[in-house]
């Protein structure tokens, strides 16, 4: 029998993982996904489920309402990607990741059917996830999607909400070149006389979806339209999150339909997610002297946020540790960042990374001015020792750079 380090190890190596070798990992249909539910007995029917899907703040929104639910009295299953230290954060149980047993377990017991099946990892680990939320009877699970929506294989479920947080530009070369396009397979999620609701919009998606939920005669409510009752207090600081905060709550007034959710839950939620739910990344501080501060943003749409508040800081000299992966716009990003900051530039251990002498070729072209290491760990350490207490580092550009930096370091 393997032990759960070695379970996780075949894990990787068994299955393609878009996280460790990008596009060769993405499966387009769902005939795996259908040949694993039914093997399984369908285990999504067992339980309610509200389904997230979006290019960014899909996994803040999954966290908080989680969080949400949970502080309601409900047993709340909880399934997002990618992690950052650990497998088993992908599925959780109010706030509980997955046992390590159970991962073995299920590896054990299963590998003979799937095998040959050649799955995705998140073909299989999506199947995993659903059938430990059955086994624990949740009332509701949260299911962020993984990548797009329609050919995704969370969208199997027929959820009780269904909600797309918004559309920017990220992993076009399988959902599309425009923000039409994207929003077409995002809202591929949208169910019949499911209502959704929708975080942001442009004039170019809002069309896209008024089409598709008037065609499935799913109610369509626009959180941007929304008007929110109490000012809550929200633990997530990022800027980006105010929206994400408008998103949570609409949903929240939709779900009041379902489910008893009093006031108090709504604010122990939103103001105790992480600890609730174990969300960490988010515009999190590692440390005040000096002030240290992760973030998963890792696209543009994420960086027009991150920028200005990396921007808005007063402090004595500004570092930040940046690396990106391959399939994300980063001159662009580029762009945005400071040019009045130090900069460490490195690469995270997924095979996906840029490697840091590209990352340095294209900052000079943006004026950005750095030193290169070879991984997360030193370029922390660097900017750690170069910084007075009054400096701010900043550690972020790919969700695997934070992965790598929340792995090698305990506070």
């Amino acid at each position: 029998m393997m032990t759960y380090e070695e379970t996780v190890e075949y894990l990787f190596h068994v299955t393609p993982v878009f996280e460790k070798t990008g596009a060769s990992a993405y499966k387009e249909g769902l005939s795996n996904t259908h040949a694993l539910d039914e093997h399984f007995g369908h285990p999504h029917r067992q339980f309610k489920t509200i389904h997230v899907a979006g290019t960014n703040g899909k996994g803040s929104c999954s966290h908080t309402l989680a969080a949400i639910l949970q502080s309601a009295g409900y047993k709340v299953g909880l399934y997002t990607s990618p992690h950052l230290v650990d497998f088993r954060e992908r599925i959780r149980v109010n706030g509980q990741c997955v046992s390590k047993e159970y991962v073995v377990d299920f590896v054990e017991q299963e590998r003979s059917f799937f095998e040959p099946l050649h799955p995705s990892f998140f073909e299989l680990t999506t199947a995993m996830a659903f059938k430990y939320f059955a086994v624990q009877a949740v009332d509701i699970a949260v299911i962020e999607v993984g990548l797009g929506g329609r050919l995704d294989c969370t969208n199997i479920i027929t959820p009780v909400l269904s909600i797309i947080t918004n559309i920017s530009f990220d992993h076009t070369q399988f959902l599309g070149n425009t923000l039409a396009k994207i929003a077409g397979e995002k809202a591929g999620i949208i169910k019949k006389d499911v209502p959704v609701v929708i975080g942001e919009t442009t004039p170019e998606t809002l069309p896209v979806f008024q089409k598709k939920a008037a065609a499935k005669g799913a109610p369509l409510h626009l959180a941007e339209a929304f008007e929110v009752a109490h000012d809550y207090d929200f633990e997530l600081k990022g800027l980006y999150q105010q929206k994400n905060k408008q998103t949570i709550l609409c949903a929240v007034n939709c779900l009041k339909d379902v489910f008893i959710i009093p006031e108090e839950a709504i604010k122990k939620g939103m103001a105790h997610v992480c600890e609730l739910t174990g969300l960490t990344g988010r515009w999190q501080t590692l440390q005040t002297r000096p002030l240290v501060i992760c973030d998963t943003g890792h696209n543009v749409g994420g960086w027009q946020y991150l920028a200005e508040q990396i921007k808005a800081q007063t402090c004595k000299t500004l570092r930040i540790v940046f690396g990106m992966v391959d399939d994300k716009d980063i001159n662009t990003v580029m762009q945005l960042l400071p040019k009045q900051a130090v900069y460490y530039f490195t690469q995270a251990s997924s095979h996906r990374a840029i490697p840091v002498d590209k990352v340095q070729e294209k900052a000079q072209t943006h004026q950005l001015e750095g030193t290169t290491f070879s991984n997360v760990k030193d370029a922390y350490q660097q900017a750690l020792s170069d910084a007075h207490p009054d400096d701010f580092i900043f550690v972020g550009g790919s969700s695997y750079l934070v992965a790598d930096l929340l792995t090698d370091f305990t506070y």
